[in-house]
């Protein structure tokens, strides 16, 4: 199988948007179990490789690995509330 056949689930929207949003409502910081509600719950879309690259480079940044979501939450929040 080429890599435009190979399929990947895409949160649509963005997972970090989602978590972003989802924190602010709250007020405080997501628990890793909020954190793994809200990626096990989320809009997704089953897309080609190739087509989720050219989305990423749309939005203008990698989204979170759904597979690393706690790790990579916890260092984006820092990210954003530093810059």
């Amino acid at each position: 199988m080429g890599e435009k056949e190979y399929l990947v689930l895409y949160p649509v929207p963005s997972l970090l948007a989602i978590l972003l949003n989802r924190e602010r409502a709250k007020g405080s910081p997501l628990t890793e179990a909020e954190v793994s509600e809200i990626r096990d719950n989320c809009e997704t879309i089953a897309v080609p490789i190739d087509v989720a690259r050219e989305m990423d480079e749309q939005r203008g940044y990698l989204d979170i690995d759904p597979e690393n979501c706690w790790h990579e939450w916890q260092r984006t929040r820092k990210d954003l509330m530093e810059g």
